[in-house]
């Protein structure tokens, strides 16, 4: 990029602009104010996404609304069922998960990112439609950014949420390699026009059909229907119903008279992911920093979750509070995460085909996922509570989100619809003096915890444990800088 075109001989009007105003702008527009940093969130498109997609929100993040109070609100509109036979799509009971959420909750994509967007402009995020980003520059004060219009404008701190074809991660010049797409496949919610009998005796006789082929009651009288694409060549081009139908008779043998679809999408299978997440003051999240196949319904939880991580980091960072290296936390992090994801993608994929070895593969693992724990690790890794940061030596706990949990005062995640990082002391002898402006103390020698002193992060994880104040305040400065003055 040729920073000559760009001048920064003015203050930043903003502390962060973000790219994007879809599941993970919105939700990182929303943590920043929750720390009153000044945010602009531009979306190239003029009006909102209007298809009415149905996404599922899978544990952890229901965790995550529900630690910021917007959990009620999403529920009035989502629909639940049990969070179990994610994996591949292999029928297996729910298993017995670590949360008081243990449910997969289907919404309308308009839905959740307009509560999410709403959530962020309340708490008084700037959010600006039909604002593309054409180019941008960054210096050691901040970025200036030059929008499609020719307008400039000028922010401390730079994020691309602007998804998989992300313009932001383009003009850094990250890499964003993996494999291409390989097969393609028609998705969509529609109307069927025969009895339910004759789609489960179709079902039935077609080898295989619950892997790649689908036609599932969603609602009243709408079906959810996925099938491949093969045939339907232009990738440049929507999908019609009439492309619909021509697939489901060649893969089924009828059209079962779908008709008046509520929205039509196609997707592949490329799996990539950024080759990092920073580069000096302009930083990648969701769908811009990894993409991967739609299976087990992870991509918009995974965008959710990089959010939540971020954004009181990069807070803290704008706030002057930041301990050196915070921000690079994030992608060490998360990262990994994402890699995490995109390999257990992978192997669901492999796990679909008609191939003898995979095919084989696959009732070996249907075998294994009889055994509890089994099952109970793979439905973890999709439900994104199985996640757990290298925060060094230390018990089991550290590291990994603390569920929600009875409190004297109400629940663990009430007390954190702030944003703020929570010491939850069972002692009576800690204190957060000298961090009090960033940290909650909440003292309840009833709570429901194996350990005497819990150091909880914003994001609901755990940073530290014990009953030393000396250590205590180690892990303080170490996550939430030095103490106030005085």
């Amino acid at each position: 990029m040729d920073s000559s075109r760009f001048t920064a001989d003015r203050p930043p009007l903003f502390d962060v602009i973000i790219a994007g105003c879809g599941p993970a702008g919105a939700t990182l527009a929303a943590e920043l104010r929750l720390h009153d940093v000044r945010v602009l969130v531009l979306e190239k498109d003029t009006e909102p996404v209007s298809f009415v997609r149905i996404v599922g929100l899978h544990v952890r993040s229901i965790e995550l609304l529900a630690m910021r109070g917007l959990l009620d609100r999403v529920l009035e509109h989502g629909r639940r069922r049990p969070a179990g036979g994610f994996f591949a799509a292999i029928d297996k009971p729910a298993p017995d998960l670590d949360t008081a959420h243990a449910y997969l909750l289907g919404i309308p994509q308009p839905v959740i990112v307009g509560l999410l967007e709403e959530h962020a402009s309340a708490l008084g995020a700037e959010i600006r439609r039909g604002c593309e980003v054409a180019g941008f520059a960054q210096d050691d004060e901040g970025v200036t950014v030059e929008l499609a219009d020719g307008q400039r404008l000028r922010s401390r701190y730079l994020v691309g949420c602007d998804g998989g074809r992300s313009t932001v991660r383009k003009l850094l010049g990250v890499g964003f390699p993996g494999e291409p797409s390989r097969n393609e496949t028609l998705m969509g919610e529609m109307e069927v026009g025969v009895p339910p009998e004759e789609i489960a005796a179709t079902m039935a006789r077609i080898p295989g059909a619950h892997r790649r082929f689908w036609l599932r009651p969603f609602g009243e009288k709408i079906h959810s229907v996925l099938v491949p694409a093969e045939g339907v060549s232009d990738r440049g081009r929507a999908p019609t119903i009439e492309d619909f139908r021509r697939q489901l008779r060649a893969f089924t043998g009828t059209d079962f008279g779908v008709h008046s679809p509520r929205w039509l999408s196609r997707f592949g299978d490329a799996t990539r992911l950024a080759e990092r997440y920073r580069v000096g003051r302009v930083l990648l999240a969701g769908d811009a920093a990894h993409i991967h196949p739609p299976i087990g319904g992870q991509g918009l939880n995974l965008g959710v979750q990089d959010a939540v991580n971020l954004g009181w980091k990069l807070a803290a960072q704008v706030r002057g509070r930041a301990p050196e290296s915070l921000l690079d936390t994030y992608e060490a992090e998360r990262r990994p995460v994402a890699e995490e994801v995109l390999d257990n993608t992978r192997a669901q994929t492999e796990l679909l085909t008609d191939e003898p070895g995979p095919r084989a593969v696959r009732r070996l693992l249907a075998e294994l996922m009889d055994v509890d724990e089994v099952n109970r690790r793979l439905i973890e890794k999709i439900a994104g509570i199985g996640v757990r940061y290298d925060l060094g030596e230390g018990p089991d706990l550290l590291g990994r989100r603390m569920r929600d949990i009875d409190l004297h005062t109400g629940t663990l995640y009430e007390q954190m619809h702030g944003g703020r990082g929570l010491l939850l002391d069972r002692t009576g002898r800690l204190t957060v003096d000298g961090w009090a402006d960033r940290v909650d103390l909440l003292a309840d020698a009833g709570a429901a915890l194996d350990v005497p002193g819990v150091l909880l992060r914003p994001d609901g994880h755990v940073a530290w444990i014990g009953d030393e104040q000396r250590d205590l305040d180690d892990a303080l400065r170490r996550w939430f800088g030095e103490a106030a003055p005085g």
